[in-house]
């Protein structure tokens, strides 16, 4: 794992620099050990097989996203920018959730609620044999007279890339003219395995153009790098005497430009924080806060003590640990009583399972399953405080069939099948179908601070007693729905054997 290169215009690959996998199957603590954390800032170690960590090879992909989609709801979330799609029309599919998605997240924030400003080029055959460079300056210039936006971003795609399309000269020669950050945001689908690749893409084009070098320090701001979730962030860090910088989403192009004078940087999720938290310390010397998730008792309590040390608000941050675990473990309590007997599933992005399978396991509900997207053997810190993985093993227990999959749902039927939960946790809900199918209801979590800190503890379980109550509705689905499978794969025991055994997939 090399330094973080802000010199270069173009992000490199997870695959790269953290050695990220998207299939694998065993134990928890069978992925943690081969993942070789242990090794600070030199990425993952050799197996005796002589790989860095070794990735079930499938011979499709089912469904999934791309790293230009993850621009989209990244650079596409900056309030007062543009962010161009330099690709066919099809990319810009996305739009429509997305938009959705961006009204949501202002109006909790509150925020004036708006529609969200992306514009398509829209390549077509010809394109990919001449070029469309006229095409993006066309639409860099359109985007400048419709929307006066203070940065503007130039997502690529899998055409552009294919035809080598120079954005990066256009990019500097529109920013020379108007005045304003233009910035090419290297994305392409083929570019990486797992769409996490466009969060680092859209926060290296940040750090590289729109935040400055400042010397002037805000001694009670904090970063906090979040997507569109609800504001849990501001009440608790009044407690401390803390102001809070929202980034990337709802951000502002100001509030990007003052990243750089925080007192310190914290996530909710080191697979989405990873790169612009280790970047800013590196590049603007702004402390990241290295220390477990805030998910949970151990996680949170960790956390918010490395928050105080950094900031030099320990007493503070003492006094409201006390107060918060006198208030929330009485209710915890009525909980687990209610809770008592469950059997969780979780699937979601990879750091953010280890938070939520935390929760769950404060709640006394038994966890024997996960399905994360994508694997980081480590993040870009190389610190082991954010040993994520390693943080869920050592206090909260081994999970059994710990899964990774990037959103397979013929993988995803096998493994339910061999859990058998009662409920299952998701973020991207094109897997609930499938498991609503199985009689297995779920909670599909928009709003991604859900589970965070002490109260998180009680608005999970709030949450899944809620989508228990319509546990008959999944159950009579169940009994008329039929699955899209032939039944030799329903009745396999194995959901990985198409990756060892890729001739079976015309049985």
């Amino acid at each position: 794992m090399g330094k973080i290169n802000l010199r270069m215009a173009e992000v490199q690959n997870r695959e790269r620099r953290l050695g990220t996998i998207i299939a694998w199957n065993g134990t928890a603590s069978d992925l943690h050990t081969q993942s070789g954390y242990q090794q600070r800032g030199s990425g993952c170690k050799s197996n005796k097989d002589g790989c860095r960590l070794c990735e079930a090879k499938g011979p499709f992909t089912q469904g999934s996203v791309c790293s230009e989609q993850m621009v989209e709801c990244q650079a596409g979330n900056v309030r007062d920018a543009v962010l161009i799609q330099h690709s066919p029309i099809g990319c810009g599919a996305g739009q429509v959730p997305y938009n959705s998605i961006y009204r949501n997240g202002l109006a909790m924030r509150g925020h004036k609620v708006e529609n969200i400003r992306i514009i398509n080029t829209n390549l077509q055959e010809t394109d990919m044999v001449f070029g469309a460079l006229g095409k993006l300056k066309q639409s860099i210039d359109d985007a400048w007279e419709r929307y006066s936006p203070k940065a503007i971003f130039i997502g690529t795609s899998c055409p552009t890339g294919i035809i080598g399309e120079d954005i990066e000269s256009v990019a500097k020669k529109k920013q020379e003219e108007l005045g304003i950050p233009v910035i090419p945001l290297f994305c392409e689908g083929f570019r990486s395995k797992h769409w996490s690749t466009g969060f680092d893409a859209t926060q290296h084009g940040i750090l590289r153009q729109i935040v400055k070098k400042s010397t002037k320090k805000q001694e009670d701001l904090v970063n906090v790098i979040s997507l569109w979730g609800s504001d849990i962030f501001t009440p608790m860090f009044k407690e401390f005497n803390l102001r809070v910088n929202y980034v990337v989403d709802m951000a502002s192009v100001s509030d990007l430009e003052q990243l750089s004078e925080a007192a310190a940087t914290v996530g909710f999720c080191y697979t989405l924080s990873s790169y612009m938290a280790a970047a800013l310390e590196q590049e603007f010397g702004v402390p990241e806060v290295k220390a477990p998730m805030p998910y949970g008792f151990a996680g949170t309590d960790a956390w918010l003590r490395e928050l105080g040390k950094v900031t030099h608000r320990e007493e503070l941050v003492e006094q409201y640990i006390a107060k918060e675990h006198a208030r929330v473990k009485p209710r915890i309590a009525e909980l687990k009583k209610k809770l008592q007997g469950l059997k969780g599933y979780v699937a979601t992005g990879s750091a953010y399972a280890h938070g939520l399978i935390q929760v769950l396991r404060e709640l006394d509900i038994q966890v024997d399953g996960s399905l994360v997207f994508h694997h980081d053997p480590v993040y870009d810190s190389g610190d082991a405080r954010e040993d994520s993985l390693g943080h869920l093993i050592e206090h909260y227990g081994e999970v059994k069939s710990f899964n990774v999959s990037n959103r397979q749902q013929y993988q995803f039927y096998g493994l339910l099948q061999e859990v058998k939960p009662d409920f299952i946790l998701i973020r991207h809900n094109g897997l609930a179908p499938l498991a609503s199918k199985l009689g297995i209801p779920a909670a599909p979590l928009g709003d991604e601070h859900i589970a965070i800190g002490y109260e998180g503890i009680l608005n999970l379980g709030e949450a899944i007693l809620d989508i228990l109550a319509h546990k008959k509705f999944h159950d009579d689905l169940k009994k008329h729905a039929k699955l899209p499978y032939k039944q030799w794969w329903l009745e396999q025991k194995d959901p990985y054997i198409l990756a060892k055994h890729p001739e079976l997939i015309d049985a």
